[in-house]
């Protein structure tokens, strides 16, 4: 069974950065296509970013173009996420999640294992 551990997560002012990191443990990460999910109070799960097993390929919501990078050690068995000019909007709680197969996905449902979450909170 693959586990999932965020962590990096925290307060932040607006403008600032933070780099998430997700531990995997029980199989290796090789195989699967790592991405992050993110939950604000009162709305739906909704896909920040993917990168696929390989990391040859990645996607990225609108919303976070241009400022967050999706990343992965396989060798350590770790993806990364790196926000930069973090924004209010941004504040949620984020998940790393796993999806079997390898290839990116879009939606929060495509994912097969989910880590606990870590929040991350913008405000000044």
């Amino acid at each position: 069974q693959l586990q999932l551990v965020e962590s990096g997560g925290g307060w932040v002012q607006p403008g600032g950065s933070l780099r998430l990191s997700c531990a995997a443990s029980g199989l290796a990460l090789d195989s699967y296509a790592i991405g992050w999910v993110r939950q604000a109070p009162g709305k739906e799960r909704e896909g920040v970013s993917c990168i696929s097993a390989s990391g040859m390929s990645e996607n990225y919501a609108d919303f976070v173009k241009g400022r967050f990078a999706i990343s992965r050690d396989n060798a350590k068995n770790i993806v990364y996420l790196q926000m930069n000019n973090l924004k209010p909007e941004d504040t949620a709680v984020y998940y790393c999640a796993a999806a079997a197969g390898g290839a990116v996905v879009i939606e929060a449902r495509e994912y097969d294992f989910w880590g606990q979450g870590t929040q991350v909170t913008v405000s000044s």
